[in-house]
């Protein structure tokens, strides 16, 4: 499974981070590198939650960041 992080800058000034394969799994941080990891640590989360309740088997995962 490949996972993409896209992530831009609001007008607000606070940066957004997402992962388009994973529902739900949008977060904001102050830098773009803070809405990044917490985009990789919620996918993390969701992708182990799946995997326990029995949705997915466990899977390679590749990660890419990707600027908006």
């Amino acid at each position: 499974m490949n996972l993409h992080i896209e992530y831009e800058r609001e007008t607000d000034g606070r940066w957004l981070a997402e992962v388009p394969e994973i529902p739900g799994v949008l977060t904001y941080g102050t830098t773009a590198e803070e809405a990044m990891a917490k985009a990789e640590t919620l996918a993390l989360r969701a992708l182990a939650e799946r995997i326990e309740s029995g949705e997915n088997r466990p899977m390679t995962i590749n990660i890419e960041f990707v600027a908006a």
